[in-house]
């Protein structure tokens, strides 16, 4: 019954939200409010562990790029700052607010200013898009869905932890890991918008996503329905599909 009424509770903090250029309507259980304060909370813990890049060219280059996609992001009351960090991982993030980290890691892939766009484009899309909210959002439901679950089988109190813990991985094989590569087909539709948007050659951004399917061969890899981001082969192919569609949209 308490694991109802958890349920229940939560279920009227839900607020119906929608995605922007592509309108997918979201499940959210997460205020703005909120996800700004974690956004800003974990860009502190993100300068204070990692090593900033010293080299200043290279910082104001992410930073001029940053500021352009973030002009036409329709997103001003976000406290944008755009940030390099040594290391050799080929990874970028946006925290919710417009807290936009690269590794030079990534750097050393793309090409030009147009690659970086592309990159840019698609972390920054993650934020607009609340992405990390929806995750955490479903993520929750599925713990609390597991509670209901367990009791409406009556199943053995010494056996609730395990059959969560099963449920767990059901929900993140059904839903979270598909949900996640949905994310970033959307985050790639919208980072592209953006990037053509702020004056940026979407072909780069096949190029880019060539180059690293290109690169992610030589790397063990999880099979496509288990991974958080979409089959290389299916990106590209859906990439095309978006840039072929940007007329209508600019």
């Amino acid at each position: 019954m308490r694991a109802i009424n958890l349920f229940l509770g939560a279920a009227l903090l839900v607020g119906c939200t929608t995605t922007p250029v592509t309108n997918r309507t979201q499940f959210m259980m997460i205020s703005p409010d909120q996800e700004m304060a974690l956004g800003a909370t974990e860009a502190k813990k993100v300068i204070q562990s990692s090593k900033i890049d010293t080299d200043k060219v290279l910082q104001d280059r992410v930073k001029r790029i940053g500021q352009k996609i973030a002009a036409v992001s329709g997103r001003s009351d976000f406290a944008w700052e755009f940030t390099v960090i040594q290391d050799d991982t080929p990874n970028a993030f946006c925290l919710p607010g417009g807290k936009v980290f690269f590794y030079t890691g990534i750097l050393k892939i793309t090409e030009n200013d147009d690659q970086i766009a592309t990159v840019m484009g698609h972390e920054i899309a993650h934020a607009l898009a609340r992405h990390g909210a929806e995750r955490m959002s479903m993520q929750t439901a599925s713990n609390v869905g597991a509670q209901i679950l367990a009791a409406a089988l009556n199943i053995p109190t010494q056996y609730q932890n395990l059959y969560a813990q099963a449920y767990g991985i059901t929900s993140q094989v059904g839903l979270i890991l598909p949900y996640s590569r949905k994310f970033e087909h959307e985050a790639d539709q919208i980072g592209i918008y953006l990037m053509s948007k702020a004056g940026y050659n979407p072909a780069q951004a096949l190029k880019f996503w060539e180059n690293m399917a290109r690169i992610s061969k030589s790397s063990h890899k999880p099979p496509a329905f288990l991974s958080t981001h979409p089959a290389d082969d299916a990106r590209i192919r859906e990439i095309r599909k978006y840039i072929a569609q940007l007329p209508s949209t600019r």
